[in-house]
C-alpha cells in the first residue's frame, strides 16, 4: 500500500507524531474513523510522515507519482487529498466513513501502536 522505503525508512518521531495528531483531529471533525485493521492505519500515518519529512508535505503514500516533488507543489494528493475533501472518499483507507463496512469505531491510534505496527 505504501511506497517502499527509499532512502529513509522510518520517518523521524516528531513527523509521526504531527501526521498521528492530524489525523486523530481530522477524524474527530469528519466524523470518519480509522481502518478496522490497525496495521493499516499505522502504515498509512508512517508513509505520510515519511514523504513530510523527505518532501516537506503529506504527500498520499498509496499512489504512484513520476514526480513526488511537483505533487507535492500541486497539492491535490495532499493528505486529506481533494477526494477525501470534496466527497470523504479516502483511497488510502485512514478516514473510512461511518457506512463503510472496514471501518472501526476507532479515531484515535497511540504513537507506540504505530510504531510497533510498522517496526520492521
Amino acid at each position: 500500500m505504501a511506497d517502499p522505503a527509499a532512502s529513509n525508512p522510518t520517518p523521524s518521531s516528531e513527523s509521526l507524531e504531527v501526521i498521528r495528531k492530524f489525523a486523530e483531529t481530522y477524524a474527530q471533525r469528519t466524523g470518519t474513523f480509522f481502518c478496522s485493521d490497525p496495521g493499516v492505519t499505522a502504515v498509512v500515518l508512517e508513509g505520510l510522515a515519511r514523504h513530510k519529512d523527505e518532501l516537506g508535505g503529506a504527500l498520499c503514500p498509496c499512489r504512484h507519482y513520476e514526480d513526488k516533488q511537483a505533487e507535492v507543489a500541486q497539492a491535490f494528493w495532499n493528505c486529506p487529498c481533494v477526494p477525501m475533501r470534496e466527497r470523504k472518499e479516502c483511497h488510502c483507507m485512514l478516514f473510512l466513513t461511518e457506512d463503510n463496512p472496514f471501518r472501526c469505531e476507532k479515531q484515535t491510534i497511540a504513537l507506540d501502536e504505530v510504531k510497533s505496527l510498522t517496526a520492521g
